[in-house]
Parts: structure tokens; C-alpha cells; sequence
């Protein structure tokens, strides 16, 4: 069963500082060219890189997938 949630970059505002990369327990984040970061299927919507983010630039929104 998927998790009924996923996080979300709002990459016009990201940094690509890589804390959420680091704290990823999956490594469901990776940074895009140096420019923002990306999340692919296996987030577990656990929350962590949420919190991390600095910049409050990650969103957990309900999976649509």
C-alpha cells in the first residue's frame, strides 16, 4: 500500500541546499542540476524533509498517483 501522501518542491524557490536530500530515509530526493530538488515514488511521506527545509519550500500533499 502507497502512502497516502508525498512531498512536493516548489522549485522555483528552492535553494538545492540538499537537506533533504541528506535526511531522506528512501533517497526520494535528489537535487537537479544544482538547481532544485526533485522527488520521485518512493517518498515515503514521511514528513522529514518538510521539516528540514529551511526555507519551507517542501509540502506534504495527498498522492494522486
Amino acid at each position: 500500500m502507497k502512502p497516502k501522501k508525498i512531498a512536493v518542491v516548489n522549485q522555483a524557490l528552492c535553494a538545492a541546499c540538499g537537506v533533504c536530500q541528506d535526511v531522506c530515509p528512501k533517497s526520494a530526493i535528489k537535487i537537479h542540476a544544482g538547481s532544485y530538488a526533485v522527488v520521485d515514488n518512493t517518498c515515503l511521506g514521511c514528513g522529514l524533509c518538510s521539516r528540514n527545509c529551511s526555507g519551507s519550500f517542501i509540502t506534504m500533499e495527498a498522492r494522486h498517483d
